[in-house]
């Protein structure tokens, strides 16, 4: 199984393709490498290096941008709201589809 690492740059050139509707082989075209280069990468078989990724980017008229942000504790928070729901809340979520933290345990 690939890594994370060796899967985002693929994920976000499909995610490329997807947004702008084109085929592996138009997207090719549009950024001037080989359609089985294109495949290699959205599968994780190659990695392009992270200026390679960045110019290809460009060439499709879109740019990565990065941020750092806290850290967001949402499982933490949920736990902690559904501790306060009663059994009966609870239990009327369930039936509704909802899948609890706590049932999860």
């Amino acid at each position: 199984m690939k890594s994370v690492e060796d899967r985002v740059a693929g994920s976000l050139l499909q995610l490329v393709r997807i947004r702008l509707g084109l085929s592996q082989t138009a997207l090719a075209d549009l950024l001037g490498i080989a359609q089985p280069t294109l495949s290699a990468y959205e599968s994780g078989r190659r990695q392009p290096t992270l200026p390679t990724l960045l110019r290809l980017l460009a060439r499709a008229g879109l740019e990565l941008r990065l941020e750092l942000a806290d850290l967001d504790n949402h499982d933490a928070v949920l736990a902690e709201w559904e501790r306060t729901l009663d059994d009966a809340t609870r239990e009327r979520l369930r039936a509704q589809g909802y899948r609890l933290a706590s049932d999860a345990a």
